[in-house]
């Protein structure tokens, strides 16, 4: 297991190398951007490339925060349900004189840290752009000292890191102003970080579990990512081959022995942390539930998703979230 490992890891970062947002990383596993393109990135405090990545760990690290760029499945939104109030699922768009004239997210469409901006923006109705980086040669992020994704840019202005970006977009567009000290703004920022410390670190074992959802994987980030015809069929095999021991190793790290068991246990713990509300923030998301919704939005149609689906109870709130977020704000180019 070693000798393919071995293998397996030379292959994919002689063809790749790279990094990711969300956390930061140790140091382990040579520069393998593609590794760090296809491990969800963690970020532990805001979810940038400095504190933790799905995939962006094993290029950072395979780093020492858990994966980066992992997987992201497919978005289904689905139009609200005649049986929810339409208060419960309506969108909070800021004033209009407090909308950013010019947003442009710099991102991997598989990271879950991506994914969790883009929650962000979609729920708030906030116009953006979308500037799909390829990890091997990041040429799109060449003009920035700060080499990780999501990058977003805010009319001119550059924010990273993303519940840094989530802080001050927030901060930006809102009157009012979240009181993190109060009773309500304590639980939501302990979930939050609950997101970036916890959750994300038992993606990575899920979604490379076996070689089949592996490649499940690969083919979802070589379909969506901004690669090459030749780096499309080199990443999606020997990414394959070289994540499935990655992650086993990341099992050994974060002491998980059964990565299954690990993904329900998290899933029924926020079910519970909801305590029979609609969302954490009662009938409408607050930031934790976009934090949730958005680091699992990449994995909830591959086959770790429809699994985490079925076996807990996790379902119909993030049913209630997909109608709450709604259509995606993006502008198409």
């Amino acid at each position: 297991m070693r000798r393919a490992t071995t293998l397996a890891s030379s292959i994919f970062s002689r063809t790749i190398a790279a990094t990711y947002d969300g956390g930061a990383a140790t140091a382990a596993a040579a520069n393998c951007r593609l590794l760090q393109a296809a491990l969800y990135c963690t970020g532990g405090t805001g979810s940038s490339y400095k504190h933790q990545h799905w995939f962006s760990r094993l290029c950072n690290y395979s780093s020492a925060r858990a994966a980066s760029i992992g997987v992201a499945g497919a978005l289904v939104s689905a139009a609200a349900a005649t049986s929810i109030s339409q208060e419960a699922y309506a969108k909070e768009p800021p004033p209009p004189e407090l909308v950013p004239k010019d947003v442009v997210l710099y991102q991997y469409e598989a990271c879950p840290f991506c994914n969790k901006v883009k929650a962000f923006l979609d729920y708030y109705d906030i116009p953006y752009k979308v500037v799909e980086v390829n990890p091997i040669s990041e040429k799109e992020i060449k003009w920035s000292d700060y080499k990780k994704v999501p990058i977003l840019m805010v009319d001119g202005e550059q924010l990273v890191d993303s519940s840094v970006i989530i802080d001050k977009l927030g901060s930006k567009v809102s009157k009012k102003k979240i009181d993190l000290a109060s009773s309500n703004g304590g639980e939501e920022e302990k979930w939050r970080r609950w997101v970036d410390n916890h959750l994300v670190h038992v993606l990575s074992p899920n979604i490379y579990r076996n070689t089949s959802e592996a490649l499940e994987s690969f083919d979802y980030i070589t379909s969506n990512g901004n690669f090459s015809f030749t780096e499309k069929i080199t990443v999606k095999y020997a990414g394959a081959a070289a994540m499935y021991f990655v992650s086993k190793n990341l099992k050994k790290k974060y002491n998980i022995t059964d990565e299954r068991a690990a993904l329900y246990e998290a899933a029924e713990t926020w079910v519970d942390a909801l305590n029979g509300r609609e969302f954490l923030g009662g009938s409408k998301p607050n930031l934790a539930d976009l934090a949730v919704f958005g680091v699992l939005r990449p994995i909830r149609y591959l086959r770790s998703g429809r699994d985490m689906v079925e076996h807990t109870r996790i379902g119909e709130w993030y049913t209630r979230m997909e109608h709450a977020v709604g259509e995606s704000s993006r502008i198409k180019a």
